[in-house]
């Protein structure tokens, strides 16, 4: 998911379904972006070129002045049909801003309102155009009449990804939201714990709701829950159970682990989870080798392990609710390993593997006693930047503050605060959703706005790790819609270039990089130890624990590099017009093997590919790139990759057309890296390959910038402040004075800053002290790219609605060239296009100016690239007529004083380990930012990432690392000493003890036989089947689904009139007793939809069923035959069974 550029997310709807309708009510309350943040940046002379006023278009302004400020106890639906009346621009002024919602006013500091403010604060301030784009409105001959919203979107959800089929597979739905078809391309994310609360320590003491098995379901018993209904959306803790950290009730064995799964299926999920969480299950992350490296043995590696999967299972699961203490030693099955769990959480909870995003947690910060009391100011940490990385850091550090406050008030202090200082007049940073001027007509569900992507579009898969997933699909619920693998690529003359001569310049595309990755970087592997891969499988702890700590081994070979898992899962198949960029992108995936294409020489790999070599070639003929790599001082990537398309064309015949394409995957790469292939470090430019995460690509329907606005407000809103721009920061003493250009200045204790690498470059703020050099080297040799969009919206469309993306050749500056040079100007110019019909609910088109041709963008005029698209798009989708747009939108990211650029990349002058000197804190300052993510640069995952990692630096600066108790496991207590009352030393005591030893030794071979029999079993068959999920075939719940918010809005509207009170809600039970005369009272052709899709879900249920009864029938019958063949041949060896 680069800055610029899925599987469903299915919950159990078993679990919390009384406030199902609650959480797409908090989705709705953060996809209705009301303007309290501005939602565009300051203007500048550089945004508007032309010398007329564009702006000046005014629709009726009848709700012009509409409150948009909500209750925080009362978090609602916000309908947006203000948006379709009212002046949404004035007149364009460089002192402020050149865009303005209804409702705006002119204060840009958002010290009020919110989605989720108090009644009477400013929930209206005036968004401002960002500081990157320049808008402008081409007049049309017919005037848009404003239309109300239309009818909400329905959404389709398809398949589960291997996340929700972790979830699921054992836990059967009483009843799964499945969503109507008409639109499939629309997703709605379900909180993975909207119908459930998670908690499977069977506890009687805890007070609060637990999961019990009940006929292999997890429910939730109603002793004392009570959910926070003020706050929908956002789950608390049930009411009876403590805070997190007061009086917590006994830990007790096994009590997280469910009894009515079988231990292989438990193993699977908890190794599911790991993976979904960027962590390898059979093997220690570095920072947990160094935590416990003197604590633990080689054996307890595997326990530990086990008990860290198992937790990681319990937050996948539904990371709508914190994991708490005793669920989380309730994943030990000794409790000997009571304080191993503990040290496996407050890991997991500090680096922000759970327990993180929007979720509530309870404070564990108690009273101070005066004796403990210290005096002195409340300790502040300052974050600079309120992009990703900064909100991701703050919202984690207040998460943190909570979980551990009873740290800071022990110790007789105050947790400390958190502040944000943002220099925009609007959050997100380079994720900004620019709202069109038109908002009639739009096709997008009530309460999204119409808006189009300046900054980051893309979501790289949500699977195998991506932290968003949580967050989009789980907590916030937004909407998204998944990209189909369709591109198709006009050339030149706007014909269609035939798939086959595509994938052939594609095949040998993969080639040359196949053959170029011999000179990456290969950076050390940490340090680590792996566990018992089998054991783990399994589900099982070791026998025996006891040996020598893994630290005294290390020289015996205990401790190993241990590979990630991701390392070893390079793509080695090329999908034919996939999606997937190089890493980050989403414009088209490339085979980066390990250099596997330098066994075959190049022109036999050629011919092998369908290549007509020439007749002067040897099939044995090879590339020498040495002139390319080995003279230059900093070899790059493209002058390599062109020196090999140099020699591929003296070996095999290639036409001006198979350079065009090879020049449009340069354009590819170059979209990817916000650079010019020359500019990219040969050795060092894919040096994160092997973390990409995995799934279909995505866009957020309604904006991208949902997400940092959720991040933001919910919780609890954070103490962001606007047009704040930091002017220094000086270290005075053990404190830092943060200074900002308006006057303000904050002492902070720590400081975490987040600009842009290109604001960096520029030194835009000073350092007092100055960087240390180890700091500033990277800094430099880094680089920071750029990429630019040109947004054209129409009003209807000419292309193929249902195509997401679709791509162009570029011709040479001289025509027909067969020299790589000669396209290097103009190949990335309208080099794609992605149709965002779906996402922004107006027929817009988005095209991608990369390479060269993005800092050309900086400097031609708009109407000057408004013609050239039109030109290019007449050409391609000829006889259609293409009119100019109604409106277009052209970013200039280079010019914006709070971004300088896109996103980085490895230069050629850069190190393997600058990403992580840029990471490194300097005492108490800190670094965060996509280019402080060496696994992840140039991404929004990969932002919020550093954010996690920065705001677990500042705990540990602040309290310092987690303290590992000694010993960490208790010796077991041996079974030969019996205690008082034994009747030790008599033959009776004696009895006792034979008769305890023998049934041990008897239950430890049942456990080996049983263990034999298993791995047998997935040897030869595999894993039992999983059961199909159920499906939700009601019609009246199908009805229910989408019209729950509008009979909504008319019961509040209602409710409102009778009583008087504006901030007035109807019940929930009003709503669906409404909801339900509707359906009885509507009429067949209103119902019969419904009826048709119940149908149709009941009958895929029962053939689903059908198959897996077969299926399960047949494994059952080998799972028999395999095990009396092991217990025979146990049996045969004198084993006892």
């Amino acid at each position: 998911m680069s800055f610029f550029s899925a599987n469903r997310f299915i919950p159990s709807a078993s679990r919390f379904s009384h406030i199902t309708s609650s959480y797409r009510a908090l989705r709705n309350m953060f996809s209705t972006e009301t303007a309290t943040e501005s939602d565009a940046a300051d203007a500048h002379s550089y945004l508007l070129n032309t010398s007329h006023d564009l702006l000046e278009d005014h629709l009726a302004a009848k709700e012009s002045e509409l409150d948009f400020a909500l209750k925080d106890e009362h978090i609602d639906d916000v309908t947006f049909s203000a948006f379709d009346h009212g002046p949404l621009y004035d007149r364009y002024d460089e002192s402020g801003p050149s865009s303005v919602q209804p409702g705006d006013n002119n204060d840009f500091s958002e010290p009020g309102g919110s989605h989720m403010s108090l009644k009477g604060d400013g929930d209206d301030a005036r968004p401002a155009l960002d500081g990157t784009v320049d808008q402008q409105h081409v007049p049309v001959e017919h005037a848009t009449t404003p239309q109300d919203a239309a009818a909400p979107v329905a959404m389709h959800v398809d398949g589960p990804n291997s996340m929700s089929k972790m979830i699921s597979d054992e836990f059967e739905m009483s009843r799964r939201t499945s969503l109507k078809e008409g639109t499939p391309e629309i997703n709605v994310a379900i909180p993975a714990g909207a119908t459930g609360l998670v908690d499977e320590s069977n506890n009687p003491l805890s007070g609060g709701a637990q999961k019990r098995s009940v006929g292999g379901k997890d429910t939730p018993q109603s002793s004392n829950m009570s959910i926070k209904q003020e706050s929908p959306g956002i789950t608390t803790r049930p009411s009876g159970y403590p805070p997190i950290g007061k009086n917590l009730p006994a830990f007790r064995v096994k009590s997280s682990i469910p009894a009515h799964i079988n231990v292989l299926e438990f193993a699977r999920q908890c190794i599911l989870a790991a993976q979904s969480s960027r962590l390898n299950p059979f093997a220690l992350h570095p920072g947990e080798y160094e935590l416990l490296r003197n604590h633990i043995t080689h054996s307890q590696v595997t326990v530990y392990l086990n008990i860290r999967n198992a937790i990681l299972r319990l937050w996948t699961r539904n990371p709508l609710v914190a994991v708490t203490k005793s669920e989380a030693a309730g994943c030990a099955r000794d409790a000997r390993y009571f304080n191993m769990a503990q040290v496996a959480y407050k890991w997991l909870v500090r680096n922000g593997y759970i327990n993180y995003g929007c979720i509530e947690l309870q404070s564990t910060a108690g009273p101070i006693s005066r004796a403990k009391a210290k005096g002195g100011k409340r300790r502040t940490i300052v974050i600079v930047g309120a992009g990703m990385a900064g909100l991701g850091c703050a919202r984690h550090l207040e998460g943190l503050i909570a979980q551990l406050g009873e740290q800071w008030t022990n110790g007789g202090e105050r947790p400390p605060r958190v502040v944000v200082l943002e220099g925009r007049k609007r959050i997100g940073g380079r994720v900004y959703s620019h709202p069109l001027k038109n908002q009639s007509k739009s096709t997008l569900p009530p309460g999204l706005r119409n808006t189009v992507e300046m900054g980051a579009q893309i979501i790289t898969g949500f699977e195998h790790g991506n932290p968003l997933n949580c967050i989009i699909r789980g907590q916030l619920a937004l909407r998204y819609h998944t990209l189909k693998d369709d591109t198709i690529i006009y050339d030149t003359d706007g014909a269609v270039v035939d798939q086959e001569g595509d994938m052939l310049v594609e095949g040998l595309y993969n080639d040359i990089l196949e053959r170029v990755s011999r000179f990456r970087n290969k950076p050390p592997l940490p340090q680590t130890v792996e566990g018992d891969r089998r054991l783990i499988q399994l589900g099982r702890d070791p026998t025996n624990d006891s040996g020598d700590l893994i630290s005294s081994l290390e020289d015996a070979g205990a401790s190993q590099t241990v590979p990630s898992l991701s390392s070893n899962k390079i793509k080695k198949t090329v999908n034919p017009n996939a999606l997937m960029g190089v890493e980050k992108s989403a414009g088209r995936a490339y085979t980066l093997a390990p250099g596997s294409g330098t066994n075959v020489s190049a022109a036999d790999a050629a011919s092998n590919m369908g290549w007509q070599l020439r007749p002067d070639a040897s099939v044995m003929e090879n590339l020498n790139l040495d002139s390319v790599t080995h003279v230059p001082e900093f070899p790059t990537l493209g002058a390599t990759m062109d020196e090999a398309v140099r020699q591929y064309q003296n070996m095999v015949q290639m036409t001006p057309k198979h350079i065009r394409l090879f020049n449009w995957h340069h354009a590819n790469m170059e979209y990817s890296n916000a650079a010019h292939v020359n500019e990219l470090s040969l050795g060092g430019w894919d040096q994160d390959i092997g973390n990409e995460f995995e799934g279909p690509h995505s866009h957020i329907i309604g904006g991208y910038q949902q997400l940092p606005r959720g991040l933001w407000q919910s919780p609890t809103k954070l103490d962001v402040r606007f047009n704040s721009p930091v002017r220094s920061v000086r270290q005075e003493n053990a404190r830092h004075i943060v200074e900002c250009d308006n006057g303000d200045m904050i002492e902070a204790d720590e400081v975490v800053v987040t600009i842009p690498l290109g604001v960096l470059k520029r030194e835009a703020i000073i350092f007092s002290p100055p960087l240390p050099e180890w700091k500033t080297a990277p800094i430099q040799r880094l680089g920071f790219g750029l990429l630019n969009k040109v947004a054209l919206v129409y009003d209807t469309p000419f292309w193929e609605p249902d195509r997401d993306i679709f791509g162009t050749l570029n011709e040479a500056e001289l025509r027909d060239s067969m020299e790589q040079k000669d396209y290097e100007s103009r190949r990335g110019r309208f080099w794609l296009f992605w149709n965002c019909i779906k996402t922004t609910g107006r027929p817009t088109l988005v095209a991608l100016m990369a390479g060269n041709a993005a800092h050309d963008t900086e400097v031609t005029d708009d109407q000057e690239l408004v013609r050239e698209v039109t030109d290019r798009l007449s050409k391609m989708f000829a006889p259609a007529v293409v009119p100019l747009p109604t409106e277009y939108i052209v970013t200039r990211w280079k010019k914006d004083p709070f971004a300088g650029g896109s996103y980085s990349f490895m230069g050629p002058t850069a190190q393997p380990g600058d990403y992580d000197a840029m990471a490194r804190p300097i005492g108490s300052l800190h670094f965060a930012g996509e280019a402080t993510c060496g696994t992840h640069p140039a991404t929004v995952h990969g932002a919020y990432l550093s954010g996690l990692r920065a705001a677990s630096e500042v705990v540990d600066s602040m309290l310092g690392p987690i303290e590992v108790q000694h010993p960490l496991v208790a010796p077991k207590a041996k079974q030969g000493n019996p205690s008082l009352g034994t009747g030790a030393g008599t033959k009776h005591g004696r009895d006792e003890m034979d008769s305890v030893e023998s049934r041990n030794v008897r239950q430890a071979r049942n456990e080996d036989l049983e263990i034999s029999i298993t791995a047998a079993i997935l040897e030869q068959i595999g894993e039992r089947p999983h059961k199909p999920e159920r499906t939700g075939n009601n019609p009246y719940l199908l009805y229910t689904r989408d019209h729950w918010h509008s009979v909504k809005a008319e019961c509040d509207e209602q409710r409102r009139a009778a009583t008087g009170d504006a901030s007035a809600k109807a019940s929930k039970d009003h709503i669906r007793t409404v909801l339900g005369a509707k359906w009885r009272n509507a009429p067949s052709q209103v119902q019969q939809p419904y009826l048709d899709e119940a149908s149709r879900l009941k009958e895929a249920s029962a053939t689903a069923a059908a198959e897996y009864k077969a299926k399960a029938a047949v494994w059952e019958k080998e799972a028999a035959r395999i095990r009396a063949e092991v217990t025979a041949g146990n049996s045969a060896l004198g084993g006892d069974s």
